[in-house]
């Protein structure tokens, strides 16, 4: 079951996330579980995929925004960096930060087992 600790071993900020969530731990906890099941995970994926540079935008965009929001730094820093990429449409291979953003996400994920 994921408790405050397991997120600050994790290398989320903790104390930003709180914050945001008026220091309601609880509400803090539901959300980042929740935030687990974004669909935007699923689209970014999709779009790079199939080379859907638009498509791949708007879904890291809302993905920066949830977990920045949750300070959830380990997935939050990739999103920040794919998503600058894709704003600018570079042409390159993106399977490495996809990859990394899906590993920090299901080893988040784990946590809440």
């Amino acid at each position: 079951m994921l408790d405050i600790n397991k997120l600050r071993e994790f290398g989320a900020d903790v104390e930003s996330g709180l914050e945001r969530c008026m220091n309601n731990e609880g509400f803090y906890l539901k959300l980042v579980e929740k935030s687990l099941g974004d669909n935007s995970f699923d689209k970014l994926v999709e779009a790079i995929d199939s080379n859907d540079l638009e498509g791949a935008f708007e879904a890291a965009h809302s993905l920066k925004g949830v977990t920045g929001n949750l300070a959830l730094t380990p997935i939050y820093d990739p999103v920040v960096e794919i998503t600058e990429l894709l704003r600018n449409r570079t042409d390159m291979d993106y399977s490495e930060l996809k990859s990394r953003i899906l590993e920090k996400r299901d080893e988040l994920s784990e946590m809440c087992r």
